[in-house]
């Protein structure tokens, strides 16, 4: 079914799309960090979607990326499943490798690892910032039935669902927002053929090798 019954749909702006968060590779899109609160709130059966966001000047207010949640697990069991092994962080592999996702769990004494990525300091260490946001909410959304545009964003009507600039996200209920089940329809109609793809590179994949500090949102 495509939309389930008592579903949602969480709507937010993409401020970096590098590929990392959302990392759309090997068959499936993940939201590991960043936005705890969407990632503690969507249960499966929810809908996400990315909107380009200010600094994302090329996509701006277009959809980057529409993903309904099929399953939703903790870090470390995201870690341990081989499923995902794929979407462990290399950095000293390919463009995809480098963006790897996966990269918290826990030691024996349930202090948390992070692993050196995207979110990790430039030698490597651990960037306390990044991971206590990060880890704040203990869950990863995974989705196999997702649209991922990256810089070839679609134009979708935001105005329809009461979309405007927002701090966060925005949450519609799927049951009482016809213009949301729309917006879902229509999308899914039109590109149904390329569900699960990468459609296009993500609009800062350039910066695959660069890092990020939520604190101060730079990349370096």
């Amino acid at each position: 079914m495509l939309i389930e019954n008592k579903s949602y749909l969480y709507a937010y702006a993409i401020t970096r799309d590098l590929g990392f968060a959302p990392n759309p590779f090997h068959g499936m899109c993940t939201l590991a960090t960043c936005k705890p609160r969407i990632r503690k709130a969507a249960n499966v059966g929810d809908w996400i979607l990315g909107i380009g966001g200010y600094n994302l000047k090329s996509v701006r207010k277009k959809c980057i990326l529409l993903m309904k949640v099929t399953e939703k697990i903790s870090f470390n069991d995201y870690w341990e499943d081989n499923r995902f092994a794929l979407k462990k962080p290399a950095r000293n592999g390919s463009h995809m490798q480098m963006l790897g996702d996966n990269i918290y769990h826990q030691d024996d004494n349930n202090n948390w690892i992070q692993e050196d990525s995207h979110h990790s300091n430039a030698d490597g260490t651990f960037n306390v910032t990044n991971l206590e946001r990060d880890t704040h909410t203990d869950q990863v959304l995974i989705s196999r039935q997702f649209y991922y545009f990256g810089d070839k964003a679609v134009d979708v009507n935001l105005d329809s669902i009461g979309y405007h600039r927002i701090r966060d996200y925005i949450k519609f209920s799927l049951d009482n927002s016809i213009p949301a089940k729309d917006l879902i329809k229509k999308i899914d109609a039109k590109f149904r053929s390329e569900k699960n793809l990468v459609i296009s590179d993500p609009c800062q994949f350039s910066d695959f090798y660069k890092r990020v500090d939520q604190g101060t949102g730079e990349l370096y």
